[in-house]
């Protein structure tokens, strides 16, 4: 298949224009990134959004790996001297890696096999024979090929062999697999049965111990479930439509006589698929519904990660913040504005040392000393008590506390990049100081932390690795290009996601700002080592400035686009700075004057949002959010109860609702709208605020069930 193919081929599969897929694989060829591309270079992509230039990209893979198999067969078929020009395009025309295989299945080099053997005892023309269905005397011509040197001793043999023979043909014929295939993908059940002697102790699988479900219809969620009891050694699984409607199809397809070479044919034809095709295909359809399952899974997990990177900040203020604890006490941390640690301390305002005017003397004194502006407080152990702890000091200057979910606050405490950043302090120190942090700019923190371990989504050690990796690496990625960075404040882990800077560059950055000071301009990066001007192109978009001279710096308008804006502003008559601060003089700028081949309306346009709110941040303004005071633990629940609570999970089958009692609840998918819900995702989303109702409580398995139907949002 050719690149043009290859861009023609795409372009059907996802409804686009032939020009707009190869100029994308063209820019990605060339280096571009999925941000880059689709922030500048609209003109070229027709406006593709990073979702589409990533499915272009994706394709463009897949089919690069399917030619790259295309030509090991057709090289393994020619070495065996079997290839000829009709077969050759057989396996050019074959569109999909399913459809190759099968083609491929009668010239793959075999081990030993039953067929093989009984070729070896020159059983193939009786196999041929029967193939035919013709009325023979079958065992006269049988009894030709009885041979005690070849190892057939009767006609009994003789026929077994040439059924053999046949039963290895049919499973490699490429339309019976084909038809099979569409019918294990459209009837078959997943059928799970619990296996005696193994224990389940805490009875997760109880449920699939002996279930059945149509595989087409079952959702991700449980299919997962099912393949992990099975993997387990809890559950024993089988995939498979219905055996008598299967051989009653198969049986039409191949027989078409009623002769003693017919019956022949059906025996080998039944055993074909329970022996060869069956256990087949149901491999092959465990990997196309665990492939599936994957791809729902990480869909989940990385909306819930792009709604959790793009969480409202609240912003640079002086923040204390506190990972809480009974026994071991509560970590204080003061941070700056920039997140930079000033001071940390133990206080001990909970049992069993309970020093709680000490304590609170104490964090009265920091939020004077400091002049703190908000209290940042982790939502684990000891959270609530914590916060009804703050609640009643009386501070001599106004100061917000926030309950922050400190998820992961513990996996960067004890990481490398943790311990680079505060060699001197433990980890507890390093916890309250990501609780604070996180408090402030969620996105800037959260890029320090393993996506895995931030515990969103479903199912996260059960699907393909790889790709999970991926998949939510290039979310961060998104998202960090999505809001920009501060380029005289970014952390190593934050400028290593920007398009096309990664881990080397961001240390080189960092060196270079560390030893000259805070970078003037953009123009400036190009003296850090090793920044080329490649990286400029695909970067300096994204980075901002704060404090530059050059308004634009300090803006999402790219450095190439400058002598556009300049020519904006001379049209004018006026200053670039003008052009920002005055709506009426950008009101007037005729948008046709600067059309060029390369600067298109899309540009301009994107041009004319970015000078009339320069640098804003697009994340939505932080809300202040408070749970219900009388409710701190799972016993003060009762059913019937109406709570205010934050979302922090959602998955196929429902979501999570924290209520401030340390367990968070599960909202079914069927209760979370008085409508029908088919993806939970489409009612709620990460950190929302909810109303839910308490519809029971099992306080041994510490399981809190919650519903939204009929509550008032």
């Amino acid at each position: 298949m050719t690149e043009r193919n290859y861009a023609l081929q795409i372009a059907e599969e996802l409804h686009l224009t032939e020009e707009q897929v190869k100029n994308t694989l063209a820019l990605l060829e060339g280096g571009a990134t999925i941000p880059f591309i689709s922030r500048y270079r609209k003109e070229a992509t027709g406006s593709l959004d990073e979702v589409q230039i990533g499915q272009i990209r994706d394709l463009h893979l897949r089919y690069v790996e399917l030619d790259k198999r295309r030509a090991a067969i057709i090289d393994s078929v020619s070495e065996q001297g079997k290839l000829t020009p009709e077969l050759e395009a057989q396996f050019n025309a074959a569109l999909t890696l399913s459809e190759l295989e099968d083609l491929y299945l009668p010239y793959r080099p075999k081990r030993k096999t039953r067929a093989t053997v009984a070729v070896e005892k020159g059983l193939e023309p009786l196999a041929k024979l029967i193939s035919t269905q013709r009325q023979v005397d079958l065992e006269k011509e049988a009894a030709h090929y009885v041979n005690e040197e070849k190892g057939v001793q009767t006609v009994d043999e003789a026929l077994a062999g040439a059924r053999d023979i046949l039963a290895e043909r049919i499973s490699e014929n490429i339309t019976i697999r084909a038809r099979l295939r569409n019918t294990f993908r459209q009837h078959s059940t997943i059928t799970t049965k619990r296996i005696k002697d193994k224990v389940d102790e805490e009875e997760k699988y109880r449920i699939y111990y002996d279930a059945h479900e149509k595989l087409a219809r079952a959702p991700s969620h449980r299919v997962l479930a099912m393949l992990r009891g099975e993997e387990e050694g809890i559950l024993r699984l089988t995939i498979a439509p219905d055996e008598q409607r299967t051989l009653e199809s198969l049986k039409k397809w191949l027989i078409h006589s009623n002769t003693n070479c017919a019956q022949q044919m059906w025996i080998a034809a039944t055993d074909a698929y329970k022996r060869l095709l069956q256990p087949q295909l149901e491999t092959e359809m465990r990997n196309f519904y665990k492939e599936k399952a994957d791809t729902e899974a990480i869909s989940v997990f990385t909306q819930n990660l792009r709604q959790l990177l793009l969480a409202a900040p609240l912003g640079q203020v002086t923040t204390l913040a506190i990972d809480p604890g009974f026994r071991t006490g509560c970590k204080v941390v003061i941070l700056d504005p920039q997140g930079k640690l000033l001071h940390n301390e133990t206080i001990y305002p909970h049992p069993p040392v309970a020093q709680y005017k000490l304590a609170s003397d104490k964090l009265k004194r920091l939020v004077l000393q400091y002049k703190v502006d908000a209290i940042a407080i982790g939502n684990g152990t000891a959270g609530r008590e914590t916060e009804n702890f703050i609640r009643y000091i009386p501070f001599e200057r106004e100061v917000k506390a926030y309950m922050v979910n400190e998820s992961g606050a513990s996996v960067y405490s004890a990481s490398p990049v943790a311990r680079a950043e505060f060699p001197d302090y433990d980890v507890t120190v390093r916890g309250a100081v990501s609780i604070g942090r996180r408090l402030m700019d969620p996105l800037a923190e959260l890029v320090k932390i393993d996506p895995k371990s931030i515990g969103v989504g479903q199912y996260q050690h059960d699907v393909n690795q790889k790709r999970l990796q991926e998949s939510l690496e290039q979310t961060v990625e998104s998202c960090v290009n999505y809001v920009g960075v501060e380029l005289n404040t970014a952390s190593k882990e934050l400028l290593s996601y920007v398009s096309g800077i990664g881990p080397s560059l961001a240390r080189n950055i960092i060196d270079y700002r560390n030893e000259h000071g805070p970078f003037p301009s953009r123009e400036s990066l190009k003296q850090v080592p090793r920044f080329g001007a490649k990286a400029f192109e695909q970067s300096a978009g994204f980075l901002r400035i704060r404090d530059a001279e050059n308004p634009l710096d300090r803006s999402a308008v790219h450095p190439e686009s400058y002598p556009v804006v300049k020519a904006m502003a001379a049209e004018m008559n006026c200053s670039v700075a003008d052009l920002i601060l005055h709506k009426e003089i950008r009101d007037n700028i005729n948008l046709a004057h600067f059309i060029t081949p390369k600067v298109g309306l899309p540009t301009l346009t994107d041009i004319m949002k970015e000078l009339a709110k320069p640098g804003r941040d697009p994340r939505t303004q932080f809300e202040k959010f408070e749970f219900d005071k009388n409710v701190r633990k799972i016993e003060d629940l009762q059913p019937g109860m109406v709570l205010p609570g934050i979302v922090t999970n959602i998955t196929n089958f429902g979501c999570f609702v924290d209520i401030g009692v340390h367990q968070d609840g599960l909202v079914h998918v069927s209760n979370l709208s008085d409508k029908r819900v088919a993806n939970p995702g489409e009612v709620v989303h990460l950190n929302q605020k909810v109303m839910v109702r308490v519809v029971g409580v099992e306080i041994e398995r510490k399981r809190i069930s919650l519903s939204m139907r009929g509550v008032e949002q």
